[in-house]
């Protein structure tokens, strides 16, 4: 039986030596989403699917994927496609070449499927991978991925350097391919735009910790904008962040404030990271003194 879960941790850290790359991280993400996993540089979103993927191994608490430990064996492996950062793939390798590899180390690989994307995007199966332009070379580690036909596809900031043209066939392909394989995906991006793109889920990592996780629409409604200071709001609203004379409020009471506002994705996920980034601030001025 397939279990309802793509993802869960329990007080999941890793660290490397004395720095601490997650710490504490309690998430659950059910199936059939395909997932915004959103922070700035160096919050931890790398190390997360790194772990999710099983490429390294968690200092302490517990992680699932798909109801398993990750890369517990071959075939839990197969369950599971990775497009990492830069999109890597063999430069002295031609394109039939990546996708004989494919074909010989997964054994659910999808002929039909590979061949029929790499033509859709336009590749050439005798160019060597490296020279590639850098949105071929990431429309060719997806179609390698997806033919493995995995339930679960995750992408580490796959998109991060390509131009903007490129990058939104790239998101539009990540949609075409969730949705052709019936499968979930967790997409790490520093991009908001990425993320409003294709996400209907969304995770906030900073500070090696997860601040806020939810479904898109879910999150959206549960938060307002509203002018004033934070000591004047009522009972059962919760604070996120204020500056300026707005606040960024939480909970069924916020939602009735007279003067609320809806808020954007953007000024949530903004609202989150400040207030984490104020945090390990005041950690810091602690520890100084």
């Amino acid at each position: 039986m397939r279990t309802p879960l793509v993802l869960h941790a329990e007080r999941l850290t890793k660290r490397y030596g004395r720095r601490a790359a997650l710490t504490d991280c309690d998430l659950t993400i059910p199936r059939g989403h395909v997932v915004g996993l959103v922070g700035p540089n160096g919050a931890g979103k790398s190390t997360l699917l790194q772990l999710a993927c099983g490429l390294i191994a968690p200092t302490a608490g517990t992680l699932s994927v798909l109801g398993s430990r990750p890369a517990a064996d071959a075939a839990h492996l197969a369950r599971v496609g990775f497009v990492a950062q830069d999109t890597p793939v063999y430069a002295s390798f031609t394109v039939a070449d990546h996708l004989r590899m494919g074909a010989w180390l997964n054994p659910s690989w999808d002929h039909a499927l590979a061949g029929r994307r790499i033509a859709e995007v336009g590749l050439d199966p005798a160019q060597k991978a490296g020279r590639l332009s850098g949105g071929q070379r990431a429309q060719l580690a997806l179609a390698l991925a997806a033919a493995k036909r995995p339930e679960l596809l995750i992408f580490d900031e796959p998109a991060a350097a390509l131009d903007p043209l490129a990058r939104r066939s790239f998101m539009r392909s990540v949609v075409e391919f969730v949705a052709e394989l019936g499968a979930s995906a967790v997409l790490s991006s520093h991009l908001l735009s990425d993320v409003e793109q294709v996400c209907d889920h969304l995770v906030v990592l900073c500070a090696s910790r997860v601040q806020v996780a939810g479904p898109v629409g879910e999150l959206l409604a549960a938060h307002r904008g509203v002018a004033g200071h934070p000591a004047r709001m009522p009972a059962g609203v919760e604070v996120v962040w204020a500056e300026h004379g707005r606040a960024l409020v939480r909970g069924e009471a916020a939602v009735r404030l007279d003067d609320a506002e809806p808020v954007t994705l953007e000024e949530l996920v903004l609202a989150y990271m400040s207030r984490a980034a104020r945090s390990v601030d005041a950690s810091r001025a602690a520890v100084s003194r």
